[in-house]
C-alpha cells in the first residue's frame, strides 16, 4: 500500500507580491524551469506592510496576489536566486517548503 511518505519530494515555492509584479515572477517561475504555477489573487492580510484587504478595485493588479509552483529540488536553488533579485527593492515575501507530490511527472 502506497503512503504520502512513499511519493517523490519536490519544493514549493509561495511568493506574496503586489499585483503589478506577477508578470514578471510569472515569468521568472517559467525562464527558470517551472513548468507551471498557481496564482491566488485578492489576498487579504496583515504583516510588515500593514493590513491589506483583498477587495479587487479596479483590476487585479491593485491587490497582493500569491504565485505557488512546485519544482523539482535540484531546480529550487536557481529559482530562489531569482525571486531574491526580482524582490529587491519591492515588497513581497517567499516561502520555501518541501512538497510530497502524486505525479511527479507534471513538475518535470
Amino acid at each position: 500500500m502506497t503512503t504520502w511518505t512513499d511519493l517523490p519530494i519536490m519544493a514549493k515555492i509561495e511568493v506574496v507580491i503586489d499585483g503589478d509584479d506577477v508578470p514578471a515572477m510569472r515569468d521568472l517561475f517559467l525562464e527558470l524551469g517551472a513548468t507551471g504555477y498557481t496564482a491566488v489573487t485578492g489576498l487579504s492580510g496583515f504583516g510588515h506592510g500593514g493590513h491589506h484587504h483583498g477587495r479587487l478595485l479596479f483590476n487585479d493588479r491593485a491587490s497582493q496576489s500569491m504565485l505557488i509552483t512546485v519544482v523539482p529540488i535540484e531546480k529550487a536553488e536557481g529559482l530562489i536566486a531569482g525571486i531574491r533579485r526580482l524582490l529587491e527593492g519591492r515588497s513581497g515575501v517567499f516561502f520555501v517548503s518541501e512538497t510530497h507530490v502524486s505525479r511527479p511527472d507534471y513538475f518535470t
